[in-house]
């Protein structure tokens, strides 16, 4: 009873996470298009030139991390200070301060502006998402309970995915001067509310996991921040490269269903309030998801279930395209829909389990641990995918016509925008897939030799 309140205060935090990295990854473009309107070619140079920026910064914010020394520990105070930066920057993201659009289009100013502020979102995101989800491997080592400590985080996590989801259609009219439609107040102001919950449920966090014991900084040799060690431990893992290629694929094909879903049920259904019951179906098929980890693993190894959710997620994004754009059949998309997401929800608890393991299999190879590092590459990917998203949406938004500032859209861009959000996304998830099976090697046998491994080095260490 004492470790699942552990694990639930731990988890609460990821709700909160959530509420800012939803609302930035599925609504963010819609507001730089329809209401700042943002010119697409510049939105895509800014996504390509924060990511450039990510490359550097994220892995060396996990250095940082990782050689902190505090009262509270080296993750604590970087989750709560991280989270009050990146609530400011949230709501400062979402609010033009004066800047004119005129003709159309934002000038120079509001578009240096955004510039700015989105640089900021992600390095804020970077100094609060590191060190949270570092903590995973210190909740504990056991395999089994590893499963179940990483699907309670990533359940608030989807659970706070989900209140965004279905809420945001709702609060953002509900919020601005009509009531009726997305405007720049109703987006204002939302972003505000959802930046003081994500403090609020990281103080859950930071409180309840103050017992949470670090391992020992003696337990094997220092390690330096330098570009050439981070570096290091990155190109030296190479179980950690091809996790970085699976992860990219399959995040890039969700962000492409998550992200595009305003533009399709605004602009292509023309009902915007139903994306909150395509919300509901989101949380539900990833909250099913969740649970497949730690209870299919009772009777298969996990790298066969990870493969299975990546099997559900292709169909699930397949059964949507051709139950809404081939056969308009809405429950059978419905189903569809819940299938895809429960291999979308189960998939990021595998990346989250993965990871854990990758440190410990990374210690084993390079004779020192490197959580921060390694976990940084969970954010820096996310974004990564983000980006390869934003890219592919920007030009395929550009290309079909679509144009935010009006109210009825070109059929092209309807067409763009249905085939970008359930074609695309299954050839990611299989080529992730095809990229699993033939070079992750990290099984249970593997993973058990790891484990023999650190604990001789251990007595090794006490013995001297």
């Amino acid at each position: 009873m004492k470790k699942l309140k552990k694990y639930i205060g731990y988890g609460i935090g990821a709700l909160g996470l959530d509420f800012s990295y939803g609302l930035f990854y599925n609504f963010l473009n819609k507001y730089l298009t329809d209401i700042a309107l943002i010119p697409k070619g510049f939105l895509a140079f800014i996504t390509f030139a924060a990511r450039i920026w990510d490359g550097v910064n994220d892995p060396m914010m996990g250095a940082v991390v990782d050689a902190t020394k505090s009262r509270y520990g080296k993750y604590r105070p970087w989750i709560l200070v991280g989270a009050i930066c990146n609530a400011v920057v949230l709501a400062l993201l979402f609010w033009n301060p004066g800047f004119k659009i005129t003709a159309g289009r934002a000038g120079i100013g509001l578009c240096a502006y955004v510039a700015v502020m989105y640089v900021l979102w992600g390095m804020s995101n970077t100094l609060m998402d590191i060190p949270y989800w570092s903590m995973v491997p210190l909740l504990t080592s056991d395999p089994k309970e590893r499963n179940i400590a990483a699907t309670i985080p990533r359940a608030f996590s989807g659970l706070g995915q989900l209140v965004i989801t279905i809420a945001s259609p709702i609060m953002i009219p509900l919020l601005g001067h009509s009531g009726k439609e997305l405007s720049a107040l109703g987006f204002q102001r939302w972003a505000m509310i959802c930046g003081i919950g994500l403090i609020a449920f990281v103080l859950v966090t930071f409180f309840s996991t103050g017992k949470i014991k670090e391992i020992a900084e003696d337990s094997g040799p220092e390690y330096k921040i330098t570009f050439r060690s981070v570096a290091r431990t990155i190109r030296g893992n190479d179980q950690l490269l091809v996790f970085m290629l699976v992860a990219l694929l399959l995040n890039t094909g969700w962000y492409l269903v998550s992200g595009l879903a305003v533009y399709y049920f605004e602009d292509v259904m023309g009902n915007l309030q139903a994306m909150s019951l395509f919300g509901m179906l989101v949380g539900a098929g990833q909250a099913a998801g969740l649970a497949l980890l730690p209870v299919l693993t009772k009777w298969m190894r996990r790298n066969t279930v990870i493969k299975l959710a990546m099997w559900m997620a292709a169909g699930g994004y397949l059964g949507m395209y051709f139950f809404s754009a081939v056969v308009n059949i809405f429950p059978l998309f419905a189903i569809c829909g819940v299938i895809g997401m429960m291999g979308v929800g189960c998939s990021f608890v595998c990346q989250t389990v993965m990871l854990s393991d990758i440190v410990d299999y990374g210690e084993a190879r390079l004779g020192y641990r490197a959580d921060s590092v390694v976990f940084s590459m969970k954010g820096f990917l996310q974004k990564g995918a983000y980006s390869i998203q934003s890219l592919i949406m920007f030009l395929g938004l550009q290309i079909t016509g679509y144009r935010g500032e009006l109210k009825l859209q070109p059929d092209s861009a309807k067409t763009g925008i249905t085939v970008m959000m359930f074609i695309l996304p299954p050839l990611f998830a299989f080529a992730a897939l095809l990229l699993f099976r033939s070079k992750y090697k990290l099984g249970e046998e593997r993973m058990q030799e790891v484990y023999t491994q650190l604990e001789a080095r251990k007595q090794e260490l006490i013995n001297e």
